[in-house]
This record gives C-alpha cells, structure tokens and sequence, in this order.
C-alpha cells in the first residue's frame, strides 16, 4: 500500500532475500523516527489515561470546608480528570503535613508553617484571623475583642510535641517576648479541643474558620488583637511531577480566587 501510494518500490525482492531499493533506504530513518514517535505518543496516552482513573488522596487535620471551598476545587478538577477518584483522609494534628511527610496523602490541606518547608510547595486558600477559643465561663468570654497580652498567663491547650513549628505557632510563641507558655494539655484534634475547653483545662487559638467546630455549648471564641492572621494552604511534595497532583493545586488556586473575590465583593457591598 506504501509502494502503491509512492509510486516507487521500496524493496527489490527475489529468492535470495529483501533489500532496499533507494527510495526505501531513503525513507527508512523517517519511518523510524514516526515509530518512535508513535511509541511515545501511545505511552503518554496511557498515562493519561492511568492518571485520570487514579485515586488522589487529600489529607486534612482541619476541615477545609470554608465558604464552599471543597465543592468549588471538586468542581474545577473534575472537568481536568473526569474519571479520577478523590478521597479524603483525616489526619491526626500530631503529623503536621496531615500525611504528606509519609507519603500517605497526595496532596494535603496544612496549616502554615511547614516543618522542612524546602520539602513541599503550597498555595494559600484562606487567610483568616486568630481567636481565642474558652469555656463560656471565662472572665475573659465576656469581652467583644482579646489583648493577646491578656492571655500571657493563661493556661494553653497545645498540639503536640511532634507537630513543631506548627504547635510553637498556636502558642503564638512570637508575640510572648520570650515569656514561655503555660501547657496544661496537649490536644490532637477537634474532638478532643472541645472536651478540654467545656473541662476548663485551657485556651487555644484557632482560625477564624474553625470556630464552628468548637462552638457547640458550652465554649465561646473571641477575635485576639496582637497576633498574626492564620494561613490554611494546599500543599503537596516538591518532588511530585504528576499531573494529577498538579491540577489539584491548580484548582485549589482558582477555588480560593474565586472565594476571596466573592467575600470581597459582599463586603464592599454591604459597607455601600
């Protein structure tokens, strides 16, 4: 058919074997480079088709579910990898890259800083303000805003050791000046927060976001004048090229866009 469509032969054929003609010594090193190519091309096809079939796993410590933020990256990766999987994995706060380090997670919703952040990249979702979180019946709960150097000496619930950066971070170790905290109870999760708020073993701080999960009775959360504001991000292994991993992020970015655009756009219209 080749032959037919050239209009030359390729091959001089006779009992003694086949060899090239000119013309087909002529083509020969093209149509190697067209088999490579293809083979190339079919391989990239299947691991296109491999990674929109895949399973990505998203870890969290905290619910990221801010304002609709989890629906809105579902929506914008699910028109990339259609046929991909998405499961999330809760993380105990005592790993505080919630299983990336490990390898367990793919991608993971983390509270900044990160331990070896030279490890991971990231994009930032939400930048929200720290409260204080306490019993109802704290001398303090009655107040509309908390001083930070209010709460220099009061109890403080803290992640634990293993978390690091991230537990100093939730002490606000850098607006003390110096003074060390006061550790009554470590805590690894939401559950256990609020079972040691209602007790009275402590305070914590917390992003603006999370307040929610801990205001079910009993437990009250005030804006902290003094601190810097908190800052939830998507991160994943610097060293992972995959696609998947990368669309995630990248509709992780847009989602978060779109969000801080949207409440922008409320609050310019309610101060009008």
């Amino acid at each position: 058919m080749l032959e037919r469509r050239l209009g030359a032969p390729l091959f001089d054929r006779d009992r003694q074997g086949v060899l090239l003609t000119p013309v087909g010594a002529a083509l020969l090193p093209h149509a190697r480079r067209v088999l490579a190519d293809w083979d190339a091309a079919w391989q990239a096809a299947e691991r296109a088709k491999a990674e929109q079939q895949a399973i990505l796993v998203v870890g969290m410590s905290t619910s990221p579910g801010r304002g609709g933020l989890l629906p809105a990256i579902r929506s914008r990766f699910t028109g990339t990898h259609p046929a991909a999987t998405v499961k999330l994995r809760q993380v105990s706060w005592e790993d505080p890259t919630a299983g990336l380090a490990g390898g367990a997670s793919d991608v993971a919703f983390v509270w900044l800083p990160l331990p070896e952040p030279d490890r991971y990249r990231w994009v930032v979702v939400a930048v929200e303000p720290r409260r204080v979180a306490m019993p109802d019946t704290h001398p303090l709960a009655g107040r509309d805003v908390v001083d930070f150097a209010d709460l220099l000496d009061e109890p403080f619930l803290a992640l634990p050791e293993s978390a690091g950066q991230l537990r100093d971070y939730w002490l606000a170790l850098d607006a003390r000046g110096g003074r060390p905290p006061r550790i009554d109870a470590e805590i690894a999760g939401t559950g256990e927060t609020y079972e040691a708020l209602v007790d009275g073993r402590g305070v914590c701080l917390l992003a603006a976001g999370s307040a929610p999960l801990l205001t079910l009775g009993g437990v009250v959360t005030r804006p902290v004048r003094g601190i810097s504001p908190s800052q939830l991000a998507l991160a994943w292994r610097a060293d992972d090229r995959r696609p998947l991993v990368h669309d995630y992020a990248r509709a992780a970015s847009q989602a978060a866009m779109a969000t801080a655009a949207a409440t922008a756009a409320t609050a310019a219209t309610a101060t009008g």
